[in-house]
């Protein structure tokens, strides 16, 4: 599965706003199919307004302008207090549109460069907090207006991703703009100098909080100039020379929090700080390698002082910062909430130190350093649940990334880490993110249903999440009109539909239409969006009904689309699959020939077949191996180059993965069960890597490659260039060592097919193109082959067990011979291409003078054993066993009557009536 870090930027809590129900209260996304009838004319203003309050800012837009009293109501101030522009693009345009109603706007979270250039057509003047992500694009020039355009601005968050583009310059600007700056948090950027940090400490004389995240480098000195600061975190910073910055921050009057996570603090810098820093409380150290080699800070409280590492216990060691007022210290963050009159120091040290332990668990879980395995399971699982319930959207949204991201172990293989997954369902991790997810906040509905995700590739995790009704919640989030939500919820279907159990459910919850709808609603939304959607439809096709919902949905059309039209490997891979997958039910629906009659549907898998990316190349091929048991889409695949395609691809395969060999070798396979298709691929050289194909080491890879040769041999020229080409020692190799039986027996059949004496007049002329054949001895590649058909047969049964057997009919006996006669995978194979193929041997064998056993009876033990197909088997064998002369004993009664019929007369004997019956059909894949 892939997955992809979504980093999101924070904001504080609206503490302005009116006094509402919680947003779980009022919006939770409802999986009821019930409609209720509403009278909306009559609701109250308050009801209304609550309901306003549940919606982004485009909704609650389009929603005022229904009437002159919702347009009223639409504009309270209580609803502006707080805009947040992630949820969809803001240009300038869109924020001349808001700017009537935000006048008293105080609290802004954008996204991405163009938002933050649009803000300045709020005209909100009297903004006091600025949050935005995905930064990287900012530049110094956009921050500068930013700061002159809103004066009264008291925070100022960007992050948690990098702002590579913003410098020095622009903090000054900052400095200069916003003498009432409060808190100012910056990640990621390259240089922050002594003329920045000193303008900081002139002007903005209020500023209590300075984040320096991940930046490349910070003048430590001037850091000690910024006497009003209280909180300072410089996580993840590597330059900073610790022996100079431990002997000025320790002078700092007020400095209450340190976070120094993630950097290399020597152990004495640390126990500077901690001994002569006068007012400091809290001292957090999360990951500091120089710390953790050392070992020696193992306890919580040193002086007075909390010092938090990985090494020790962070519950209780934030536990000792109250005054008993929690009963076990797993609840202390939900207990400091509920307090209605706490400690205003310790008020103000809880939502910060909720900020860092966020952030930093977000950074340590990207990059998953080895060795800590003990800390998630021990505590750093439970921190996180602990902080999504935090009051702060910014801290709830960067603990359920952490947990997205700490449980995976190997993202392109989509593998997590069991342990970890099992740790967040047994603390109650499912239930909270599902709240999560039903929340209003579409910030958090998305990381919300990005963890839901990525724990659910666990299989115990997916039950649990679909017995907390996480299927519904999902479905919902996947109707979104958010983008990056339906992305997620797509993200978390895909993972729940590998188990088979939830597939049902799945369609049930609507899931399938949603999955169809995200495609034709963002066709051109990324291939985040797109793949998600394409990956969940392909586990959900490979059900019957589920497939059979995907078609009424439209998704043949939807899938067709991708096919033909988006240029992401990723979204190509997951189509093409889904359509293999659809086409993959041709006996029991319709839907291979619905895809195969799609316009472009065909054509645009031939073109897939020549991508780059391998796993493209693969599911294009297992496509049309799929399509290819349709007669019709047999021929219109050829039609469209198919051929050609796949005989180049099977040409370029062979250092390929396995399944892409097989696919190959499996789509060849299917073509070739038409005469002028096996042809085809003769011609154009298909047969040289089909048997380099036979020769690999993989079962799957034999047993394709075996077919596809057993269809060309019945064609004369296409046997002789499997002789030519040393198809024949590869078969005979097949035939006698090969682990499964199914590619021994499509081997020998193939070897049979090859010396029933008709390819003998064509090697007179030659078969290839020039005129002229390789120089190969006919006699002695009979003569293999014979031998092995030969040992092959024998090794059905034991012969003297079997005549017993047959002699007995006693059920024992028999189940023993059938047991070793069966083949386990030809049960998906149709009985009359099984009776043809096995006559064929009787017949080569007798014709050859070697005294084969009762196939017959083999045949009808083997049959006896198939659970399937019961109806087209009895047909078969009445029509078997009804016909005058039994072929094989024909040619039997006159070999013993010794006429006068030479071995070569007696050979074309039998294959003539052989070939005037309807058995002389290929076999077909």
């Amino acid at each position: 599965m892939s997955r992809r870090v979504r980093r999101k930027g924070a904001q504080s809590k609206d503490k302005g706003k009116a006094n509402l129900h919680s947003y779980s209260e009022i919006c939770h996304v409802s999986s009821s199919s019930e409609k209720v009838e509403v009278d909306w004319t009559s609701l109250p203003d308050d009801t209304v307004v609550q309901l306003f309050s549940c919606l982004n800012y485009r909704d609650r837009a389009s929603l005022s302008s229904t009437c002159r009293t919702w347009r009223a109501l639409g504009s309270s101030p209580c609803l502006w207090n707080s805009l947040d522009l992630r949820a969809h693009k803001c240009d300038a345009a869109t924020a001349a549109s808001l700017a009537p109603r935000c006048a008293k706007l105080q609290k802004l979270r954008f996204r991405g460069a163009e938002s933050a250039n649009a803000i300045m057509h709020l005209q909100a003047r009297g903004l006091r907090e600025i949050s935005g992500d995905f930064c990287r694009e900012i530049t110094d020039a956009t921050l500068s207006v930013m700061a002159a355009k809103h004066e009264a601005l008291e925070s100022i968050q960007l992050g948690p991703d990098f702002c590579d583009r913003i410098s020095s310059d622009a903090i000054k600007a900052v400095a200069l703009c916003c003498p009432m700056l409060k808190r100012l948090r910056l990640s990621g950027v390259r240089d922050i100098d002594a003329d920045a940090i000193n303008a900081l400490a002139r002007h903005c004389r209020q500023l209590a909080e300075i984040g320096f995240v991940d930046c490349v480098s910070v003048d430590e000195l001037a850091l000690g100039n910024v006497v009003s600061v209280r909180f300072l975190s410089v996580a993840g910073i590597r330059n900073i020379k610790w022996s100079s910055a431990s002997q000025v921050w320790n002078k700092l009057p007020n400095l209450t929090g340190l976070d120094v996570s993630r950097t290399d603090v020597s152990p004495s810098a640390l126990s500077r700080l901690l001994s002569s820093s006068q007012n400091l409380k809290v001292l957090c150290a999360l990951n500091c390698p120089l710390i953790e080699e050392e070992g020696n800070y193992t306890a919580c409280n040193h002086k007075g002082k909390l010092l938090l590492t990985l090494f020790n216990d962070i519950f209780k060691g934030v536990a000792s910062l109250f005054a008993d007022i929690t009963n076990t210290e797993r609840t202390l963050f939900s207990d400091w909430r509920n307090l209605k009159n706490g400690d205003k120091s310790l008020n103000e040290i809880m939502p910060w130190l909720e900020w860092i332990l966020s952030h930093a668990l977000l950074r340590i879980a990207e990059t998953n350093p080895q060795g800590l395995d003990s800390f998630w399971l021990r505590q750093g699982a439970a921190l996180l649940l602990r902080l999504i319930q935090s009051s702060q959207e910014d801290v709830q949204e960067r603990a359920a990334t952490a947990l997205a991201n700490f449980v995976v172990i190997d993202d392109e293989n989509a593998t997590v880490d069991c342990g970890r997954a099992e740790a967040v369902m047994q603390d109650g991790g499912i239930r909270l993110l599902l709240d999560l997810a039903r929340s209003c906040r579409e910030g958090l509905q998305s990381e919300a249903a990005k963890a839901i995700a990525n724990l659910s590739v666990n299989a115990k995790v997916a039950k649990a999440v679909a017995e907390e009704g996480g299927i519904n919640i999902l479905a919902d989030l996947a109707r979104s009109r958010n983008r990056l939500v339906a992305e997620e919820a797509a993200g978390g279907l895909w993972n729940l539909s590998v188990g088979e159990e939830h597939k049902g459910a799945i369609a049930e919850a609507g899931g399938v239409k949603a999955l169809v709808d995200l495609i034709f609603k963002w066709p051109s939304g990324g291939d985040g969006v797109l793949e998600r959607a394409a990956g969940a439809l392909a586990n959900l096709a490979a059900d019957d009904k589920c497939s059979m919902e995907v078609a009424l949905a439209g998704g043949v059309h939807a899938l067709v689309m991708l096919a033909r039209s988006c240029k992401f490997e990723g979204v190509q891979e997951q189509a093409a699959r889904a359509l293999a997958n659809l086409a993959a039910h041709g006996d029991s629906n319709s839907n291979n020939a619905a895809v195969g009659q799609e316009a472009g549907a065909l054509e645009a898998l031939v073109q897939l077949t020549c991508s780059h990316h391998e796993g493209v190349r693969q599911e294009a091929a297992g496509a049309l191996w799929n399509l290819s048991f349709d007669d019709r889409n047999r021929e219109a695949i050829a039609a469209a180059g198919g051929v050609e395609a796949l005989v180049s691809l099977a040409q370029t395969c062979s250092n390929a993965s396995q399944g892409l060999q097989e696919r190959a070798a499996g789509a060849l396979w299917g073509l070739s069960v038409s005469e002028a298709n096996s042809i085809a691929i003769g011609r154009e050289g298909g047969v040289a890597p089909l048997i380099a194909l036979a020769r690999s080491d993989a079962e799957d890879v034999h047993e394709t490659a075996a077919g596809a040769l057993w269809n060309l041999a019945f064609n004369p020229g296409n046997a002789l260039r499997i002789v030519e080409e040393g198809g024949v020692p590869a078969l005979v190799n097949l035939c006698s060592s090969s682990a499964s039986k199914m590619a021994r027996f499509m081997a020998a059949l193939a070897l049979a097919y090859m010396f029933d004496g008709r390819m003998d007049e064509v090697a007179l002329i030659g078969s290839s193109s020039e005129g002229s054949s390789k120089s190969v001895s006919l006699d002695g590649a009979r003569r293999m082959a014979l031998k092995n058909i030969e040992t092959f047969v024998r090794t059905f049964s034991d012969q003297q067990t079997f005549y017993a057997a047959a002699a007995s009919s006693a059920p024992a006996s028999l189940a023993q011979v059938a047991e070793a006669a069966r083949i386990q995978e030809a049960g998906h194979l149709r009985c009359r291409f099984l009776l043809c193929l096995v006559l064929r041997l009787e017949g080569l064998l007798l014709c050859f003078g070697i005294l084969p056993l009762s196939l017959k009876h083999v045949l009808l033990l083997l049959f006896s054993s198939l659970p399937s197909q019961v109806a087209d088997m009895q047909c078969t064998m009445r029509a078997y066993c009804r016909r005058p002369v039994q072929l094989g004993s024909f040619v039997l009664l006159l070999h013993q009557q010794q006429l006068p019929l030479k071995r070569k007369s007696l050979q074309r004997l039998y294959f003539e009536i052989l070939n005037t019956t309807m058995w002389r059909l290929p076999f077909e894949a």
